[in-house]
């Protein structure tokens, strides 16, 4: 064993760099993917917490006053009904802010969908005009318990007893509006009612809104919302953010893991008549093997140590959603067993790849055999003669040959090199898909900045004015949405209606074209998967007890209601309804406007009679991901250091033989020098060449298969410019002829004897 550690002893010394390279990679990975698992829980466990404790309800039911909602009790897989609840559409506002919300007349707490009280106390009878917050909502408002807030165009007022916590559907300005729990008589005049299922099998949801519907009849339900969608919200953008650390963490891995493969496979070669003496000494075959086992078993295992205490120490302090991510996963009980579990696979994992790689070590004889002078590979081939004959420079010529002349190894080599250079392509493409959204959002779906909302108080004649007379609106695209019922009556979707057939929504188009004509509509990817339809078909969908049949003739990036959208021109919707009226018009600005300070002048010139909000960006959540992205280069990078120093130690090491035959010929250190760089160099050229042509497409493929997953739809992606692709290539040539000019300028300039390590 001593032996073994003086070794092993031995070879850090030699290797100090690629070792402080390894347990670095190491730590990196092992902290994406814990950071990948913090995120997954903190997406899913606090509303799934919420859901639990407040018996949360599998599907909520928005129906008209006169549907008779006592016959859901009886239906088959209902395990019990709470409600119906009256409601009310309004706004409320407070401090400056507005918001539109949903007064919901609660006489006393649900069995069924139970708010969780954060602060203040429930409802109180002796109290009518006292209400209770949904907490997205009181955070958007500002507002605390004791608060009172007012209800524009009204000259009543409300007060905040309470704020809670719901496992229903968030509060999204200018989407969803906020719930408000009040006494019935705060509502008024209903406009509808409410009711909550909570069923036996939560799976058969689908089955259980068609028969409610069913039962009710289509006509009475505007709305059906059910814990899915409100779970899926829920986890939105930190879901994403987990699966893009996890993603790299596992595909970095798996790099370091070849990367680790391809350096004990090196220096295995550079080392044979060592391990042939250890043999000849009493060395047995697993002795050899756990030499190096053990060795990179340990740089593992500090990396993986260092990573999981950082993370568990240091992650709670790291600003943003990833910090609050890892402080909530702290709390959760998986947290402990994620945290050994995850850094001990890593270690695993590259002891396996080290295991395979040094059993090599242990099949080399006691007795080192001469290899062949030359292998089939060595000599020059035809166009490299011609090369020379052309007055080439012989170092250019030999470094090329040299680098691809043997047949398994320099495949193997550019393919371990090209791993995390393809993950560098693909993280690149990560952020200027990020930067399209912010940069260019109407290409994304998103060419308004600002929704604009009146209030019965100002026609449709007086608001377009004030809109319009703003110097910095460059459009007003006036517009409806209703939620409708797709066909089989399991889900409800938004049902918009924008612009007019003289002034078209300008929509952002991924297939097909724009809607021109008569019953002509664009569909989000959400809607079109929940259909099973694609573009050139004619769907039916129902808004109350009106029928609508529209032609889908293109296909638009959606990023709102999960991609659930169906869009048509205002006139279209009013030849269904003629007394139809716009409820809200989309507001495109003028470049280098300032959608805030254009706001602050709608709202004041509305005179209370305006709600206006900032239509919300994707990109806006992804924020996290930018240092996320660079992180993950970092470590990439590392690791392709790592397969750089081995490609360049095999490169000298292989050189060493012709070292003598090269001076024999008359070239100088100088020129010998020239040929291990440009070996290396071309090798790296060849990585990048295939890492961009891979990676791009790939990128493309990934991102597009997240949004058509997350219902915004494939053509969201970008890749990176031309420039900044040159860029890497460039650092990725340039860097790698730094790395081994003093390496092989030291290897040119030793007096070598033609011994069997200098063939090895």
């Amino acid at each position: 064993m001593r032996a073994t550690l003086r070794w092993a002893h031995s070879d850090l010394r030699t290797h100090r760099g690629e070792a402080l390279f390894l347990v670095l990679a190491t730590a990196g990975i092992v902290v994406s993917l814990l950071l990948a698992t913090a995120l997954f829980g903190y997406a899913t466990n606090p509303w799934q917490r919420v859901f639990t404790q407040a018996r949360g309800a599998h599907v909520w039911l928005h129906t008209a006053p006169s549907a008779d909602t006592g016959k859901l009790t009886g239906l088959d897989g209902v395990e019990s009904v709470t409600g119906p609840y009256p409601t009310a559409s309004a706004t409320l506002a407070s401090r400056g802010a507005r918001a539109a919300v949903e007064l919901r007349g609660t006489p006393e707490e649900p069995s069924v969908g139970r708010p969780l009280l954060t602060s203040g106390h429930w409802l109180d009878p002796a109290n009518p005009d006292g209400v209770v917050l949904e907490s997205r909502l009181a955070r958007a408002l500002l507002a605390a318990p004791g608060d009172t807030l007012a209800l524009p165009g009204t000259d009543r007022t409300v007060t905040v007893l309470g704020v809670a916590d719901s496992a229903e559907k968030r509060y999204r300005p200018g989407e969803q509006p906020g719930l408000v729990w009040a006494q019935p008589s705060a509502v008024g005049e209903p406009r509808g009612r409410v009711v909550a299922l909570r069923l036996t099998d939560p799976e058969d949801t689908d089955y259980a809104v068609q028969r409610a519907v069913t039962v009710l009849g289509s006509g009475a339900v505007s709305e059906v919302s059910t814990w899915k969608q409100a779970r899926a919200e829920a986890q939105g953008d930190n879901r994403l953010l987990g699966q893009v650390l996890g993603l790299f963490g596992l595909g970095a891995l798996v790099a370091a893991g070849l990367a680790v493969h391809g350096a004990i496979g090196t220096r295995i070669r550079g080392h044979l008549r060592d391990i042939s003496v250890l043999k000849a000494i009493g060395f047995t075959p697993g002795q050899v093997v756990r030499v190096f086992l053990i060795q990179h078993l340990a740089y593992a295992l500090l990396g993986a140590l260092a990573a999981a205490a950082v993370v568990q120490g240091l992650g709670g302090r790291i600003p943003g959603r990833l910090g609050d991510a890892v402080g909530v996963w702290h709390g959760l009980p998986g947290h402990t067993v994620a945290l050994l579990v995850v850094p001990v696979a890593v270690v695993l994992f590259i002891g396996a790849t080290t295991g395979l790689a040094a059993w090599r070590a242990g099949r080399v004889p006691p007795v080192p055999v001469p290899r062949r002078a030359a292998s089939p590979g060595g000599r020059l081939s035809g166009a490299a003669r011609s090369a020379l004959g052309l007055r080439l420079p012989p170092a250019l010529v030999l470094g090329w040959h040299r680098a691809f002349s043997r047949r398994l190894r320099s495949p193997a080599t550019v393919a371990r090199l090209t791993l995390p250079l393809l993950l560098i392509v693909v993280a690149m493409s990560a952020w200027t898909t990020i930067d399209r959204f912010d940069g260019r959002p109407e290409q994304v779906g998103l060419p308004t900045s600002l929704t604009v909302h009146a209030d019965s108080g100002l026609t449709d004649r007086a608001a377009r004015t004030v809109l319009e007379d703003d110097p910095q609106v460059a459009a007003a695209y006036p517009g409806v949405e209703v939620a409708a019922l797709v066909p089989g009556q399991t889900a409800t979707i938004a049902l918009r209606g924008l612009g007019t057939r003289q002034d078209p929504y300008p929509y952002s188009l991924a297939e097909g074209r724009a809607a021109t004509g008569r019953d002509e509509a664009v569909a989000g990817q959400g809607l079109l998967a929940l259909l099973d339809a694609q573009v050139g078909d004619w769907v039916r969908i129902t808004v109350g007890d009106q029928p609508q049949v529209l032609h889908i003739v293109g296909r638009s990036i959606e990023p709102e209601n999960a991609g659930r959208v169906i869009s048509t021109s205002l006139d279209t919707l009013r030849e269904n309804d003629p007394g139809l009226g716009p409820t809200l018009y989309e507001l495109r600005l003028r470049p280098g406007a300032d959608p805030d300070a254009v706001a602050d002048r709608l709202t004041a010139a509305g005179e209370g009679h305006l709600d206006v909000h900032a239509v919300p960006n994707p990109a806006d959540g992804l924020s996290p991901l930018r240092g996320v992205i660079v992180g993950l280069i970092v470590v990439l990078a590392l690791i392709g250091l790592i397969e750089l120093l081995t490609a360049i130690g095999g490169t000298v090491r292989e050189g060493e033989r012709d070292l003598l035959a090269l001076k024999a010929i008359g070239l100088s250190p100088r020129q010998i020098t020239a040929i291990t760089v440009v070996s290396t160099g071309c090798t790296a050229l060849v990585a990048t060449i295939l890492a961009t042509g891979l990676g791009v497409p790939l990128a493309h493929w990934l991102i597009d298969a997240q949004g058509a997953s997350s219902g915004i739809g494939s053509g969201i992606a970008a890749g990176p410019s031309a420039w900044l692709l040159l860029l890497l290539g460039a650092a990725a040539v340039a860097g790698a002829t730094a790395l081994a000019a003093l390496p092989a300028s030291r290897a040119a300039r030793r007096r070598l004897a033609d011994t069997l390590s200098a063939v090895a």
